[in-house]
């Protein structure tokens, strides 16, 4: 435990009263409708969005779980979430136009634009539910755990300490503020989170026990954990850390802030946006930051902590009143921040409680949209005022922090959790993606995927079905092929269901193509096509955006590390890689600018 000194409280005091002020602020103008409550009346610029999805994404947990990944596999375990840039960057290139075409208040009023019926109604009702509630309030307590290792380790605060200082700030300037709120402070609190974040990582790497930025990429406890890409040689760690994200995960996962096809609170940035274009440049500039950039004073405060605590019984003798139950790796990140000297260390908090404030006040404000626009109103008071639907908003807020706070308490790790949701999306995202451009996707095929995903995933992980599947030693097939045969079981189930259950009607399909215009092969039964100026659909030059992006943002993340390495001549050359990428994708955007039908 550290102590803090007057010059922490008062950078820790400012940014509460900072954050209070704003959220209050605009309560006035944000309680006026409830659009205006979960969407700002679709006013907002583009870098003001972008800002707000990094922020958001990066949270408390965020840093504990890149520790968690470098410390147990390396740098290039950090594929399972690098991969999800594919996700991004075809959200930038071929799905954002259309989320902001369709003008729902919510991803979730989509199943009711795209799919009719009592099929529809579910639908909307069951994904705002499980994703407004359990889902969000799942993410939530991920993120508070994170804060109640960050307390318990720097602090010395009680778990509940920590659930109430930080929670109540949240609430009352998420409930108050609504979506304004929200994104005015996300602008302040991504740049005091990144401030704090390079700054411990800079001081850091410079302790006595590291000995520099040359050293800790020379030190016998790090070696073999700098690489960029997983041990050809070892196929398990290949194939789990690299093969399975890049040719599976990224298009078959449903992941906050990463799901395929855009959607979440992505999505609701995205309807929020002035126009089509600031829709677009948002999410750009959010995959940049997000990728590019963000990683690297994490990984390196990680790295540095294989010096200070090479193992868990370190941390666990050097912090003894951490209980087991919440000892992990994970726990390095903040065991390192105990190092740093007074105002830094209060820079740091602040940042970390900007992290912690961002991500909880984008979860509540986002849930609290489902359940209010697509439980409450069309489900309980058709009839509702906007007065008492932001009241209702407000309501759910609270409610959220409350239930996601009381499982924080039970909850471990991080990484236990990331795991967790990811194995519960398997197989659904690949519906996402084509739900938009072939119209003989029903209801039905997603009602079968979540359901069947969800089912199969608790099978094979809580009864002996799992261990007869992948046992460790006895298993019929290896444990990392838990996830494809998720996916593979999933996906056969959804398109069986596709093809034994009628479509959607045709007044339905001419209704959702005539507001969106998706374009493209998939729906000729539904549209004739036609050509303009003989000019081709735009979605394919999307896609080749997407890939030419990908491996520009990649470029220069790797550079960074290079230079951060001391390889300087494979910096330059992955800079060169990354301008080349630039320079295709300006020539290419006219072609993805254009709404173009074949």
């Amino acid at each position: 435990m550290v102590h803090l000194e007057f010059i922490d409280y008062v950078i820790i005091v400012s940014f509460f009263t900072l954050t209070l002020f704003i959220g209050l602020y605009v309560s006035k103008s944000s309680g006026q409708s409830s659009s205006a409550y979960f969407l700002s009346g679709r006013n907002m610029p583009w870098w003001l969005l972008g800002v707000s999805m990094v922020a958001t994404t990066f949270s408390t947990d965020t840093p504990n779980l890149v520790t968690d990944i470098v410390r147990n596999n390396g740098v290039s375990g950090n594929w399972v979430w690098w991969a999800f840039l594919l996700t991004g960057l075809l959200t930038v290139f071929v799905y954002a136009r259309l989320w902001r075409k369709s003008n729902v208040n919510t991803d979730i009023e989509f199943y009711e634009l795209r799919y009719g019926g009592k099929p529809a109604r579910f639908l909307r009702i069951f994904r705002a539910v499980y994703l407004g509630l359990f889902f969000n309030v799942l993410a939530m307590a991920a993120v508070t755990l994170a804060a109640i290792k960050i307390g318990s380790i720097i602090l010395g605060l009680e778990p509940w300490h920590t659930v109430l200082i930080g929670g109540s700030v949240t609430v009352l300037f998420s409930a108050f503020g609504g979506f304004q709120g929200v994104v005015y402070t996300d602008f302040i609190l991504f740049f005091v989170a990144m401030g704090g974040s390079i700054a411990a990582a800079f001081y850091l790497i410079d302790l006595p026990q590291v000995g520099g930025l040359s050293n800790l990429m020379q030190h016998e406890n790090v070696v073999d954990k700098l690489s960029f890409f997983p041990d050809f040689s070892n196929t398990e760690l290949l194939v789990t850390l690299f093969i399975i994200p890049l040719a599976v995960q990224w298009w078959s996962a449903w992941y906050p802030g990463a799901e395929p096809g855009g959607g979440g609170y992505i999505a609701q940035r995205m309807l929020a946006a002035k126009n089509e274009k600031h829709a677009i440049g948002a999410t750009f500039f959010f995959n940049i930051m997000h990728y590019a950039l963000r990683p690297w004073p994490w990984i390196l405060v990680a790295l540095a902590s294989l010096i200070v605590f090479p193992d868990l019984q370190s941390i666990q003798n050097a912090f003894p009143g951490i209980t087991e139950d919440k000892l992990g790796q994970d726990l390095a990140y903040s065991a390192m921040l105990t190092f740093l000297p007074s105002g830094l260390l209060g820079l740091l908090l602040a940042s970390l409680v900007a992290a912690y404030m961002s991500t909880i006040s984008t979860h509540l404000n986002w849930g609290a949209s489902y359940l209010v626009n697509d439980c409450y109103k069309q489900f309980f008071n058709k009839a509702a005022s906007e007065k008492i639907l932001v009241r209702v908003g407000r309501m759910a807020t609270v409610l959220l922090l409350v239930l996601s706070a009381m499982l924080a308490l039970i909850l471990q790790n991080a990484l236990q959790l990331f795991d967790i949701i990811l194995m519960f999306g398997a197989g659904t995202g690949l519906i996402f993606i084509l739900r938009w451009f072939w119209w003989r996707i029903n209801a039905w095929s997603e009602i079968s995927a979540m359901f069947s995903s969800g089912i199969i995933s608790l099978l094979i992980n809580l009864t002996p079905l799992g261990l007869v599947l992948f046992g460790e030693n006895d298993g019929l097939m290896a444990s990392y092929l838990k996830y494809p045969f998720v996916v593979l079981v999933t996906t056969i189930i959804w398109l069986l269901t596709m093809y034994f259950t009628k479509s959607e009607s045709e007044s339905v399909l001419k209704s959702f193509y005539a507001l969106t215009q998706p374009g493209g092969p998939g729906w000729k039964q539904v549209h004739k096509p036609e050509k303009r100026n003989g000019e081709p659909w735009s979605v394919p030059f999307g896609i080749i955006a997407m890939l030419i992006g990908s491996v520009g943002i990649y470029a220069s993340m790797f550079a960074v590390g290079s230079f951060l390495y001391g390889n300087t001549v494979t910096g330059v050359a992955l800079v060169a890689i990354c301008l080349t990428a630039t320079v295709l994708l300006i020539k290419l955007w006219p072609r993805i600018s254009k709404t173009i039908e074949t």
